[in-house]
Formats: C-alpha cells, sequence, structure tokens
C-alpha cells in the first residue's frame, strides 16, 4: 500500500543519473531484499553462539504467561507484543502447553526473579538450551524486516536512488542494529514500529484517507504494545518534525493548521489504536489500586500498572557505570556519548555531512529531526542501561547518512576525490560490520580506546552473553573447578561448567578464576557505597573471553593476590 503512493523523489536533482545510479533505481527493491539477507544471516549466526542475556528469560517467561494464561502476572513492566513473538517459538516447540514450567526456588516478594527463574526454566526445558533460545530469538527476528523496510520506503518515498540503498545499507550494517536483532528483548521491536509510525505518520498528513487513518492506529497501537518507551518517543518526535518544517520550510499558516478532515481521521485512528492496545491485553477489564487503597475498574490494567512502573522506575533509577563513574540517576549526556563510542566512525561521518545536506531535503530532514528528538528526550532519562533504549534513532540517522551519502556522489561528478571519499567510508564501514562478527552487542569504535570497560559495561559490552564461551574455554583446558559468580540467574550446570565456587573479590582463589566485566565494573550496591578495589582491577588477566569475560589461572602452591 505504501509502494504504490510514492511520489517522485526530491533527492534526483542532487544525483547523477550514471550507470550506478541507474541500476539502483532499476534493481532497488533486489537490492533492499539482498541487504535485509545478508543481515538476517549474520543475526541468526550468532544465536548459538551467546548464552542468554539478562532480560531475555523474562520476557520469555512473560510472553509464555501470555500464551498460556492470558496474563502478564510475573511481570507487567513491558507490553506484550514482543514477549509473546519471543515465547512463541518455545512454546510451539513445546507441543503449545498449556501450563508454565515450574521455576524453582525464587527469592520472595521478588517476582522479577520468579519471571527469570521462569523464563529459565522454559530455556532448559527437555534438555535444549541452546534450541530454545534460538528459536525464541527467530521471534524478533521479523521486526529487524519491519525496520529495514521502513528506511527503504522512507528514503524511496522522498530521496530516491541512490540515497535509499545507502540508507539500508548502513541500517542493516551497523552493529547495535544486528546486536539487538538477535536477542529475545523488546528493543528490537520499538525501533520498527515506532520508525513504522512516524512514516505512516507524514504519509497520513498528506491525505488522511480513512484506510491510512486505519493502518496509522493500528501500527500507533503495535508500536505502544512492543514498549512503553513509544508512548514518549513518537509525540517528541513528531512534534520534533514539526518544528522542524516550520524553520525549515516556513509553510504559509494555512498549510500549518489542521483542516476539519484531519480531526475526524485522527478521530478513526485514535480509536483504532486504543482497540489494539486493548486487544493486546486481551480485552482485559479489571481493577487498579489508587491512592489511600482506593481501586476503580478500567480495561487492560497491566497496562496502566506497567506505565505507573515505568515511571516509578525513571524516578528510583537504576545503578548505572559511565567513565569509571557510578550512579542510579544517571548523567543528562549519556545517550549521546553512547551513540559516540557505539556508532562506526565512517556512519558517524556521513551522518555529520548528511545532516548539512537535509536542511534542504525533506525527507531527510524529517528523519533526523524525529531522531534528534528522541535524542533530546533522553537526555531526560534517568535509566542509563545503554545504546539500545534510544536504537530507534538509527532509523532516522541511517536515512540521513544515506542522504549524505548520495549527495557525496552526486557531487563527485565535478570533484572525483569525493567519490574516492565516499568509497573509502563505505569500505570502511563495511569492514568495520563484519569484522565485528559476532560480537555486535560489544562493539566499540577507536574513540573507546583499547580498554571499553572503562567506558561502558551493561548491555553495551557485557550483558551475560559470553558465559558458553567461557564454559567452552574451561572445558577445553581442563578446569577442575572454577572461582566465579554470575551476575545473572543462570543454570551453570546446564551450560557445562565444572564445580563453581563463589569468586572472592579480595584475592584470588587458587586455580581458575573468571570474572564479568559487568559485575566487576558495578561493584557497588544500591545504596551507592563503593567496595574495595577488588584484585581483579589490579591482575591483568590470563586471557579473555569474548569480549565480557576475563580469566586467571593461578598454581595452587603460588602466592596470589600480592
Amino acid at each position: 500500500m505504501l509502494i504504490d503512493t510514492l511520489p517522485h523523489p526530491e533527492v534526483n536533482a542532487h544525483s547523477a543519473e550514471t550507470p550506478f545510479v541507474a541500476g539502483l533505481r532499476k534493481h532497488s527493491l533486489l537490492v533492499f531484499l539482498a541487504l535485509v539477507l545478508f543481515g538476517s544471516l549474520r543475526i541468526v549466526a550468532t544465536y548459538t553462539v551467546f548464552s542468554h542475556t539478562w532480560d531475555e528469560p523474562n520476557h520469555i517467561a512473560a510472553g509464555t504467561e501470555w500464551l498460556t494464561e492470558g496474563s502478564m502476572k510475573l511481570d507487567f513492566s513491558h507490553p506484550p507484543l514482543a514477549r509473546v513473538a519471543v515465547a512463541l517459538g518455545p512454546y510451539l516447540a513445546h507441543g503449545a502447553s498449556g501450563t508454565l514450567p515450574n521455576p524453582g526456588n525464587a527469592a520472595p516478594g521478588r517476582l522479577w526473579d520468579r519471571a527469570s527463574l521462569t523464563g529459565l526454566a522454559i530455556l532448559n526445558q527437555d534438555g535444549k538450551y541452546g534450541r530454545n533460545l534460538a528459536l525464541a530469538r527467530l521471534g524478533i527476528l521479523p521486526f529487524f524486516w519491519i525496520a529495514a523496510l521502513t528506511v527503504y520506503l522512507w528514503a524511496r518515498r522522498y530521496l530516491g536512488e541512490p540515497a535509499t540503498a545507502f540508507a539500508v545499507f548502513f541500517f542493516t550494517f551497523l552493529p547495535a542494529i544486528l546486536a539487538h536483532a538477535g536477542l529475545a528483548t523488546t528493543d528490537m521491536a520499538v525501533t520498527a514500529l515506532v520508525g513504522a509510525t512516524l512514516l505512516m505518520a507524514f504519509i497520513w498528513t498528506e491525505n488522511p484517507s480513512p484506510p491510512r487513518s486505519l493502518l496509522l492506529g493500528a501500527i500507533t497501537g503495535l508500536a505502544v504494545l512492543s514498549k512503553f518507551s513509544a508512548l514518549p518517543f513518537i509525540p517528541v518526535a513528531l512534534a520534533a518534525a514539526f518544528v522542524w518544517r516550520i524553520v525549515a520550510e516556513r509553510p504559509p499558516l494555512r498549510d500549518i493548521v489542521p483542516h476539519r478532515k484531519h480531526f475526524a481521521a485522527l478521530g478513526v485512528a485514535g480509536l483504532t489504536c486504543l482497540l489494539v492496545i486493548w486487544g493486546g491485553y486481551r480485552f482485559s477489564f479489571g481493577m487498579m489500586a489508587g491512592g489511600s487503597g482506593f481501586t476503580f475498574p478500567v480495561p487492560a490494567p497491566e497496562l496502566f500498572e506497567g506505565i505507573r512502573d515505568l515511571f516509578g522506575y525513571n524516578d528510583t533509577g537504576h545503578v548505572s557505570f559511565l567513565l569509571g563513574n557510578h550512579s542510579k540517576t544517571g548523567w543528562w549526556y549519556f545517550f549521546p556519548l553512547v551513540l559516540a563510542v557505539k556508532t562506526p566512525l565512517p556512519f558517524l561521518a556521513l551522518l555529520l555531512f548528511g545532516a548539512v545536506a537535509a536542511i534542504r531535503m525533506k525527507g531527510a530532514g524529517l528523519a533526523l529531526a524525529c531522531s534528534l528528538g528522541i535524542l533530546l528526550f533522553s537526555l531526560t532519562i534517568h535509566i542509563n542501561l545503554g545504546v539500545r533504549h534510544i536504537l530507534v534513532v538509527y532509523l532516522g540517522f541511517s536515512i540521513v547518512a544515506g542522504a549524505g551519502a548520495a549527495r557525496l556522489l552526486a557531487l563527485s561528478a565535478r570533484a572525483k576525490w569525493t567519490g574516492w571519499v565516499l568509497a573509502a567510508l563505505i569500505v570502511w564501514m563495511a569492514a568495520t560490520s563484519v569484522l565485528s562478527h559476532p560480537d555486535y552487542l560489544s562493539y566499540f569504535n577507536a574513540l573507546a580506546g583499547n580498554k571499553p570497560e572503562n567506558v561502558l559495561v551493561d548491555s553495551d559490552l557485557d550483558w551475560g552473553q559470553d558465559l558458553k564461551r567461557l564454559a567452552a574455554r574451561l572445558k577445553e583446558v581442563g578446569a577442575p573447578s572454577v572461582a566465579f559468580t554470575s551476575y545473572l540467574p543462570v543454570d551453570l550446570n546446564a551450560l557445562g561448567f565444572p564445580p563453581v565456587t563463589p569468586e572472592n573479590p579480595a584475592a584470588p582463589t587458587p586455580g581458575w578464576n573468571a570474572v564479568s566485566l559487568t559485575r566487576l565494573k558495578l561493584s557497588e550496591g544500591d545504596d551507592g557505597s563503593q567496595s574495595a578495589k577488588p584484585w581483579q582491577e589490579r591482575l591483568a588477566p590470563r586471557e579473555k573471553i569474548g569480549k565480557g569475560m576475563w580469566l586467571w589461572y593461578f598454581p595452587p602452591a603460588a602466592t596470589t593476590g600480592k
């Protein structure tokens, strides 16, 4: 439907109609499919390399509960769409069982722990941990396709070729995108559906027909069902786009004031959105607690409980790490700095060049405004846990970088050196992405230096994904035991670990010792009190396991810790 409404792209005036551009224009869809296929293969290839990360069991458990019991009482802090997507594979593989597996012993009063242990039990069902985890991660792959399709349609609608091919290339080669498209979490889903909502909103404003109103409402509802961050991201991005249009285009007042037809169509879209969201919660109706013990009936009570939980979580904050410092309420510059060190440098170069070119390009300008609006909003967020929380900005930034690349190519008709610069940046981007395989999650550019663990940890470096590698290495060296403490819920025996004893932060244990970099760097409590500097900070590791684990061996007769 969207392809049928594509107008003549505006970037053609800036693009030389060379055989290369003509070929891209002729085979635009084929190029898109090839890039998405290559990205998909790279994503799927990571499924069996890594163990589960911190959030994955929780999401799998909540989605399975929705499928089996029609509720998410285990954890309502996220909406159901992405969670059901990741739960569906393991659920069907086990014969669509109508009950949740026994989670084992969980800490009293900790629903999150119980959800994680339930998810862990699902992953370990039938002794097929690797298969179950791969099936769960496969549920996120369609959202990668939707996100790439959004980039393609957006760029093709407004910019044409070669900007479209460049934009899709950049998006499907970004390590952060490949990383989170390969995990059973909610971040890729909200990235895809927020981007699709924004594109549909711009198309709708041109002609708010009933079909477009229904489609806008449905996509917006799905975006909210993917992750609650869609609730602020969508209006913030649209407001930024509106400001950009006022400043850049200076339209007459009659073109700014909504027409009467917009209000009726917006009502249709809004009603559709609400019905889709309510449907995602199975059209449930129940009581919600208010102040002073007062309760009142609401549709989809888990939705409102989840939103309230998110506001409380943001107010409370979460202990995070940045440049050797710890904070529970974060830093205003956290996300800009994260983007600076987690994004390939050639992409950043073309993004900056494209941002200048975007001033005269409506499609690129809208994309840039949306992403910058979300980035500016992120300065107020107290939960600083990684680039994944603003992954959606890469959609707009990819389009802008694509416009920058197209502009450089057009300039090469007059100055050939610009063509060589573009070629160098494209090759650099491709090499950076391919060489980072399969460690897309822990990718850092050169700005982070050779010790990225001193810059960021958690889901930007070590989210627990290297436990399988650590187990394999310990088996390879014949380790009879290991001193190690996992910072996430996991059955180490199921992963093939030898007998495990808790690590000693005061001194090494004779024999094999391992540490998770996130656990090491976040060695302080929620109250902000930092423990004594552990020995792992003072003694260089014997070897690194993947990107997130360090390993030592100390002969039992040796004197250690000095």
